[in-house]
């Protein structure tokens, strides 16, 4: 019998299954079958050979439009060009080198219409693909014999590599589909009938080979549904486990710390951070402890919002802990939290307010009588607010009575640091999560589903508006000079400029800072600029005679601290960076941020680092700086940024542009995920559906020990690691 567990080397050919392996990393009859298309075409769709980026692995359904075969090297070999169309103005150009054409330039005559795949490549401003693999439909429009098998009305194109086109795929499938047992439905049928949901195994036979569109859209609805209610079943399980925990209460106290602190503030509080304090402040006094999302735009108040938290808990006894993803960032909250707390936060100083507590910087890099004393303090509790870096969580770090845990910029921490966290207490402590990249609502219920999600999206009373503008270095280089000399203006106006780059550029180093993964350039492009190779140029050229300081990752951690604090004193003009900048640092007399390669940025990146000016009075100005061409996708997105400072749309954007894996996230495992049709963006409705419906089966089975066949079907959707991610975010 052949099931969804069967090697692959026991139904196909054995190169077949080598190459599968090799270059997909499938290797059963499961993988293969839930390796889906990612598109079908016919005879005569468009497929947009305008939009495909150079560096591209593609296939394109197109048309035959002009052949040229001539001889060079002197006549010793021959080219042969093939200009294919996509019946939409856009135009690829084929070539094949080697001696004796003829039998091609025959085969690939115009007026025929074929499936061409390859690597796009740009020779002379002309789109090309070299030596590309096709397979060509008749004249009459019938699949040629290579491919008749799987071309019907519809045409699978599924993802593929250079050594597996997809018409190899597509014929592996076809094998399977006539040899392979269908699997047990997993879905209940009370479920299936509610939903209107086809079967499974007919959901797998028409997604590969569709009989009509209407029974394509059937299949897709119901794997969809499978992936959305996997995800949706783990999220609810882990919510109702979590909901039994024990945590120790942490009431607000009358007139403890925080009552102090909000009477000394010198602002009022937005209406969000009242309502949000609040949320907090219940969730703290329950038994169970809080496992809460803040979200906010950037400069929209996280951190205090989060620090009148810590005081609550403070107040009743307890302990809090800040976690941040860099030592830069640890700091700049350590400096951040004090001076907001002034006297407040100094016990057993001299200036200490009568009733005060005690701040302390824990980071790997510190000496080791700085260390012993901050474990010390942490340990017999009179540290009530802990701030550092993942060396909280190494052992030797043991707090006296952890109430309270507070995770920056949560997405750069793995699930064992988060879990080391939660079990430094007694009894697992408050958890209140932030992130400064707005997340739209379908990814906060499908990533964060277990967590209670509150957001911030009023800005304090005094923020400085920031306009954003594209530089088009490479076709209007006149344009960045203009962005230099507005540094210039700006430091002669007193004010400070950021310049980030990609990369850090030291090959000693590294060739990318761990903070700012790079794309590869294998594609011919020039590689991104470096800090270490741009702060001389603009030293020696465009800036020269103000004072320029560097700062990256790699950076020993009191170097960094160095730097920074030299930056916010003002001793520096402009900091050359990388994304190392990218959040907490606040340095309010920074108006002018140059970010270049800015298409190298993501969406939601770009938006954080813009955040870095504006900080104060004046008003911020973000030039983002690109040689990407008018028109193309990369161009697109930074003129998406440049238009607005709306950061939930713009994470729309980012979630439109990035594959729902990536929204995801990996498995700790480095495995892959099955996730492969779910849209965050697009299956909102279907999402809570799946919800609604995990809630109620949940409710009734907790552990799913009733249904057998689904609770396998989430494991093999959603596995162990999948499931911790995104139960802890």
């Amino acid at each position: 019998m052949t099931d969804l567990d069967t090697p692959l080397t026991k139904v196909l050919g054995a190169n077949t299954a080598k190459a599968l392996a090799a270059h997909l990393d499938l290797h059963t009859a499961g993988d293969l079958l839930y390796h889906f298309p990612r598109r079908y075409d016919e005879r005569g769709d468009h497929t947009d050979i305008r939009s495909l980026e150079v560096g591209e692995d593609v296939t394109v359904m197109a048309q035959v439009r002009v052949t040229n075969r001539r001889r060079i090297r002197g006549g010793a070999d021959e080219m042969l060009e093939v200009t294919v169309g996509d019946g939409a103005g856009g135009q690829l150009m084929l070539t094949y080198f080697g001696r004796r054409q003829v039998w091609r330039e025959k085969e690939l005559r115009p007026g025929r219409w074929g499936l061409f795949a390859g690597k796009v490549t740009e020779f002379r401003g002309k789109r090309q693909l070299n030596s590309a693999q096709y397979v060509l439909l008749s004249d009459e429009g019938e699949a040629s014999e290579e491919i008749e098998e799987f071309a019907g009305a519809l045409i699978p194109v599924y993802p593929a590599a250079a050594k597996v086109p997809t018409w190899t795929i597509a014929q592996s499938v076809g094998v399977l589909l006539e040899v392979v047992t269908p699997p047990e439905d997993p879905l209940p049928g009370g479920v299936r009938a509610q939903g209107n949901l086809v079967g499974i195994a007919t959901a797998l036979r028409e997604i590969h080979r569709p009989s009509s569109r209407e029974e394509l859209y059937k299949a897709r609805r119901r794997l969809k549904w499978d992936e959305a209610f996997a995800v949706q079943l783990t999220l609810v399980q882990r919510k109702h486990r979590a909901a039994s925990w024990p945590a120790r209460p942490r009431p607000r106290q009358e007139d403890g710390l925080l009552a102090a602190f909000d009477a000394e503030l010198p602002y009022e509080l937005t209406d969000g951070q009242h309502t949000v304090g609040e949320e907090i402040a219940r969730d703290l006094s329950t038994a169970h402890p809080m496992h809460r999302l803040l979200q906010g735009e950037v400069g929209s108040g996280k951190t205090l919002v989060a620090l009148r938290a810590m005081l609550q808990v403070v107040d009743a006894g307890g302990q809090a802990a800040m976690l941040a993803p860099t030592e830069v960032l640890a700091a700049q909250h350590y400096r951040g939290i004090a001076e907001l707390l002034g006297p407040l936060g100094r016990s057993g100083e001299l200036d200490s307010a009568e009733r005060a507590t005690r701040v302390t910087l824990v980071t790997g890099s510190q000496g080791a009588a700085v260390r012993r004393r901050a474990l010390e303090e942490i340990a017999s509790g009179q540290a009530g607010i802990v701030v550092g870096t993942h060396a909280l969580l190494y052992e030797g770090v043991d707090f006296a009575d952890l109430g309270l845990a507070v995770v920056d910029e949560q997405h750069r921490f793995g699930v064992e640091q988060r879990d080391a966290l939660r079990t430094k207490g007694e009894q697992p402590p408050h958890v209140l999560v932030m992130t400064a990249t707005p997340i739209p609502r379908t990814v906060a219920m499908t990533v964060y589903g277990d967590l209670e999600v509150s957001t911030l999206s009023q800005l304090p009373r005094g923020r400085s508006p920031i306009a954003s503008h594209v530089v088009p270095a490479a076709e209007k280089p006149a344009f960045l000079e203009r962005a230099w000399k507005r540094i210039r203006e700006e430091v002669a106006a007193g004010h400070q400029a950021y310049v980030v780059c990609p990369r850090i550029g030291d090959a000693s180093s590294g060739s990318s800072d761990e903070d700012a993964p790079v794309e590869t350039d294998d594609d011919g492009r020039r590689p991104p600029v470096a800090v270490l190779d741009v702060a001389p140029l603009l030293s020696e050229g465009p800036l020269h005679g103000l004072r320029i300081g560097v700062l990256h990752g790699k950076l020993p951690a009191d170097e960094k601290d160095i730097v920074m604090r030299a930056f916010a004193g003002g001793q520096i003009d402009v900091l050359v960076a990388t994304t190392v900048v990218e959040v907490g640092v606040n340095v309010p007399n920074a108006t002018v941020m140059v970010v270049l390669d800015a298409e190298r940025f993501g969406v939601s990146q770009l938006h954080q680092l813009r955040g870095r000016v504006g900080r104060g009075s004046a008003p911020g100005l973000c030039l983002l700086v690109t040689e990407a061409p008018e028109g193309t996708p990369a161009r697109e997105r930074l003129d998406a940024v440049a238009s607005t400072t709306d950061g939930f749309r713009l994470a729309e954007i980012d979630l439109e542009q990035r594959r729902e894996g990536d929204v995801l996230g990996a498995t700790q495992s480095g495995r892959r995920s099955h996730l492969r049709l779910l849209s965050l963006l697009h299956d909102t409705k279907l999402i809570n559906e799946a919800r609604i419906e995990a809630i109620s089966l949940v409710g009734d089975d907790p552990e799913l020990e009733r249904h057998p066949a689904l609770a396998a079907s989430v494991a093999a959707l959603v596995d162990e690691e999948r499931a911790e991610y995104l139960e802890k975010g």
